[in-house]
């Protein structure tokens, strides 16, 4: 397996750093950084600050990703799944969190709130065309293929 070399830029000393919680993990957890608790209440979102910047290679993007622990347990995913942080952005890495059960949830510092997984990217470019080829799906979608 290759390794990427990301750099990162801890805001604080105390950050916690994305780490993969287990030898075959693809998804590095991350961790929430805040000063107080967040009590998210049913059907609230919040961006919730992780204390780093990061400076990701060019052809690559990092996919932020729910936790399934926190979904199964709790209700909590996040939106704009899966997000993208692309190669060029340099600003704090903020996590869109929603809580979908009917309870509050209370965010911790340190808590591990989502997962990064590095993806290689490729650009494409657009040919126009008068016709494309036709295949077995054609224009089937949406469950045309059954439940």
């Amino acid at each position: 397996m290759k390794e990427i070399q990301i750099k990162v830029l801890k805001l604080h000393q105390d950050v916690e750093l994305p780490k993969y919680m287990t030898e075959g993990s693809a998804g590095m957890d991350v961790f929430a950084f805040l000063e107080k608790d967040i009590v998210l209440r049913p059907m609230e979102r919040v961006l919730v600050p992780t204390g780093i910047k990061i400076e990701i290679p060019r052809g690559y993007e990092v996919q932020v990703r729910p936790r399934s622990g926190l979904a199964i347990k709790h209700g909590i995913t996040l939106l704009n799944t899966p997000g993208t942080i692309d190669s060029d952005f340099r600003g704090e890495v903020k996590i869109i969190m929603v809580n979908l059960s009917n309870e509050d949830f209370i965010i911790k510092n340190n808590e591990r709130i989502a997962q990064f997984v590095l993806a290689k990217v490729e650009k494409c470019l657009w040919e126009e065309s008068q016709e494309l080829e036709t295949s077995k799906r054609d224009q089937g979608g949406f469950g045309h293929t059954g439940k």
